[in-house]
């Protein structure tokens, strides 16, 4: 491997590591702005809008176009995210709240795992999947629904890459507030676009048949 090359690789590599403690931070600080609870949605459809644009090469003002995307999608980042987001705390409460009580309600907390798992499979789509297709606001939680149930490979790498994450980020707590959430919104990303693609030339060829 001649050094330009690689000096040119390590160069991309530490980049795209600023882009995406840049895009943590940029999360937090519209999450925190908004009070969280009505700061979560829109920072976060905000944050995958400028990771798709980042995705795609394009040259992006990091602040000043979050903080326009965060108040454009105030109102819809709210209706869509912060259902999924309060549910996902009360199944994580409540597999909790079954895991103190012991192996009697073993049932019970397998019942609440896998609506966890269920959950997290479709939400691995819905971010991506709003930044990248202009559907009615209710139509994207279905539409996420069906990726993650008819494209069970690209689900369980998903969630593959969301367990990696999770899993080194509570080994390294620090990493929270540092590059985690950016991560997980970048990777998610880059996958999804790929997997949008894929479908869309599948569905292509077929309606060519």
């Amino acid at each position: 491997m001649s050094t330009p090359f690689l000096s040119t690789r390590i160069y991309t590599a530490c980049s795209e590591v600023v882009w995406m403690a840049q895009l943590n931070l940029l999360w937090i600080v519209f999450t925190l702005a908004g009070g969280v609870v009505f700061g979560i949605g829109p920072a976060t459809l905000a944050a995958y809008a400028l990771a798709r644009r980042h995705a795609q090469g394009e040259s992006i003002q990091a602040w000043a176009e979050f903080r326009d995307a965060y108040r454009r999608e105030f109102a819809r980042g709210s209706l869509l995210v912060l259902p999924v987001a309060v549910l996902a705390v009360v199944l994580v409460g409540n597999y909790l709240y079954f895991l103190t009580l012991g192996p009697d309600l073993g049932v019970w907390r397998l019942a609440t795992f896998v609506a966890l798992l269920v959950l997290a499979g479709v939400g691995t789509f819905l971010g991506p999947l709003y930044a990248h297709y202009d559907l009615p606001i209710r139509g994207y939680i279905p539409k996420a629904s069906l990726l993650a149930l008819t494209r069970p490979a690209s689900t369980v790498l998903l969630l593959f890459a969301l367990w990696a994450i999770v899993y080194v980020t509570m080994t390294l707590p620090v990493l929270a507030p540092v590059i985690s959430i950016g991560a997980w919104i970048h990777i998610n990303t880059w996958l999804c676009l790929r997997f949008f693609q894929e479908n869309e030339a599948r569905l292509h060829s077929k309606g060519n048949l």
